[in-house]
C-alpha cells in the first residue's frame, strides 16, 4: 500500500544485546525501514513522548523495566501501536502472555532474519489497514446514502438535478442496490420533501389486490369490502409514490397507472366519479423491463413514460472503493442503535469484509455488519463475528497459492523439515495458547470449523 501515514514513521527497536541490535537495525534499514534504536524500556517511552513510530520491536528481557511492562504500560494508555517481542525460545510462554495482552507477533532467538522481514511486513500491513480503515469516514453522501466513488457521485449529481423535476423516475439496479434510499433521497431532495413519500413493493401485493391497493375502493365495491378505503394515490397526495418492483405489476394495472399518470386523476373501485391526485411517481424494478417488453410482459408506453428520466444504482463490485466507508457508517449505525461502543475491527475481519464479493449488494453488507456488530463484545469486532459465507470466502482468498517468477511455486531448500502433521500440531497448541484456550477464536484464527478443531485435539 502507498501514502499510508505509516510509511514516514521509524521502528523502534528496544533490545539492550548492542550486537542483535545493531544486527536488526541494520537488517530494516537494508529493507527500506527507518529505525531508531534504545537499550531499554525506560529510554523508548521516553523516545515515544516526543516521537511517533510505526511500529516497536522489544526484548522482553531489559534491564529495568521488561519489554512485557513496556507493553502493559502502553496499552493501558491506550497506545496500540504495532508490537513484536522478542524472547528466547526457552521463554516462549512469554511470548504467549504478550499476545494474550496486546503483543501482535512474536520473534525467538536466535533470530531468523527473513523471518523478521516477514512479521515486520505483516504487522505494518494490518496496521496500515486498520489506519485506513479509521480514515474512512462516511463523508460524500446524498441524504444518508454513502458514496465517495466516481460512479456514486455521477448518481448523486444526477438525483439531485431530477429531484426538483416533478415527471416521473426510474430507478435500475440489482436486488439490494438500495433503490428504496434512493428513491427517499430524491424526496428529500425536491419541493415535495414536505409531504408523504409513499412506498409500496408490487410483488408483495396479489395481482387481484392491485387496483384497490394503488387507487382505493368504496364500501361495497366487492366481497369483503365493509367500509371505504382511500388507496396509495390518494395517501401520497402532494409527495411521492414509491414503486418498487414495478415489473410486477399486472398489464391491466399498468394501463390504469399509465392513465393516472398522464390525466393526474384516479377512481376508486365501485366509486362513479374520478378524483384529482398530485403524485410524483418514482419507480424502480431489478428487471430488463426492455426484454419484459419483448416477452409481452410490460407495457412499451409505460416505460417509455417512466423511462424518461432514469437512474441506475451500480452493484458493490463496481464501486468497490464506497466499501471501507460504508463499512464505517454500518457500525456507527448499528453499534448506536443497540447502545455498544465500537472502537475497533480486526484487521482480518475488515480484509474479510473488503475481500467479498456481495451478490447481495448493500443489504448483505448491512446484514453482515448488524450480526458482526450484536456479536462484538469488548469494543472489538473480530474476524469470528463475520458470516460463515464471508470468513470462508476470505479463508479461500488467503489459502490460494500465489504466483511467482514463472507462475511457479518456490520449492523449500534441501535441509531436514518437520512433517506436516507435526508443524500443524504445533502451530494449534500455540494458537489455542494465544486464545487462553477459547476453541471458537482458535478455529477462527486457523480458518477451520469447530469440529475440525475439537477432532484435532482429540487425535493428539
Amino acid at each position: 500500500m502507498t501514502g499510508s501515514h505509516f510509511d514516514s514513521l521509524p521502528i523502534l527497536i528496544v533490545e539492550d544485546d548492542a550486537a542483535i541490535l545493531e544486527l536488526l537495525e541494520e537488517e530494516l534499514q537494508e529493507a527500506g525501514y527507518r529505525t531508531l534504536g534504545t537499550s531499554s524500556a525506560e529510554d523508548a517511552v521516553a523516545t515515544l513522548s516526543h516521537s511517533e513510530v510505526s511500529l516497536i520491536i522489544s526484548d522482553v528481557r531489559l534491564p529495568g523495566m521488561s519489554g512485557m511492562q513496556l507493553l502493559e504500560q502502553l496499552r493501558s494508555e491506550g497506545n496500540h501501536v504495532g508490537f513484536i517481542v522478542i524472547t528466547a525460545f526457552g521463554t516462549i510462554d512469554q511470548a504467549v502472555e504478550a499476545l494474550k495482552i496486546g503483543a501482535d507477533d512474536f520473534l525467538t532467538k536466535p533470530l531468523d532474519l527473513e523471518g523478521v522481514r516477514e512479521a515486520v511486513f505483516r504487522v505494518l500491513e494490518n496496521r496500515r489497514l486498520a489506519e485506513r480503515f479509521q480514515q474512512a469516514s462516511p463523508t460524500g453522501h446524498f441524504h444518508g446514502i454513502v458514496g465517495r466513488s466516481e460512479v456514486m457521485q455521477a448518481l448523486f449529481h444526477d438525483a439531485a438535478r431530477l429531484a426538483k423535476s416533478d415527471a416521473p423516475i426510474l430507478i435500475l439496479g440489482e436486488s439490494g442496490t438500495g433503490k428504496e434510499l434512493l428513491a427517499r433521497a430524491i424526496h428529500a431532495e425536491s419541493p415535495r420533501a414536505k409531504h408523504p413519500f409513499v412506498a409500496i413493493n408490487c410483488a408483495s401485493i396479489p395481482s387481484e389486490l392491485m387496483e384497490s391497493e394503488f387507487f382505493g375502493h368504496v364500501k361495497g365495491a366487492f366481497t369483503g369490502a365493509s367500509e371505504s378505503r382511500q388507496g396509495l394515490f390518494q395517501a401520497a397526495n402532494g409527495g411521492s409514490l414509491f414503486l418498487d418492483e414495478i415489473g410486477e405489476m399486472s398489464p391491466g394495472l399498468q394501463a390504469k397507472l399509465l392513465r393516472a399518470l398522464q390525466e393526474k386523476r384516479v377512481k376508486a373501485v365501485g366509486a362513479e366519479k374520478e378524483e384529482a391526485v398530485d403524485v410524483r411517481i418514482i419507480a424502480a424494478t431489478h428487471r430488463d423491463l426492455e426484454q419484459e417488453i419483448e416477452s409481452g410482459n410490460f407495457r412499451s408506453d409505460l416505460f417509455y413514460r417512466l423511462e424518461t428520466f432514469s437512474l441506475r444504482i451500480p452493484p458493490l463490485r463496481e464501486r468497490q472503493g464506497d466499501i471501507e466507508r460504508l463499512i464505517s457508517a454500518m457500525i456507527d449505525k448499528h453499534a448506536g442503535s443497540q447502545g455498544k461502543s465500537i472502537e475497533r475491527i480486526e484487521p482480518t475481519a475488515l480484509q474479510a469484509l473488503l475481500d467479498y464479493s456481495y451478490p447481495g449488494n448493500v443489504r448483505e453488507l448491512e446484514n453482515a455488519i448488524m450480526r458482526a456488530v450484536t456479536l462484538a463484545e469488548d469494543g472489538l469486532l473480530s474476524h469470528a463475528d463475520l458470516p460463515e459465507r464471508i470468513r470462508q470466502h476470505g479463508q479461500e482468498q488467503r489459502s490460494m497459492p500465489r504466483p511467482t517468477e514463472g507462475n511457479a511455486m518456490v520449492a523449500p531448500t534441501q535441509q531436514s523439515w518437520p512433517s506436516l502433521e507435526e508443524v500443524e500440531k504445533r502451530y494449534i497448541q500455540k494458537v489455542l495458547e494465544a486464545t487462553g484456550g477459547n476453541k471458537r477464536r482458535t478455529a477462527d484464527i486457523l480458518g477451520i470449523a469447530r469440529r475440525t478443531l475439537y477432532r484435532r485435539l482429540e487425535e493428539d
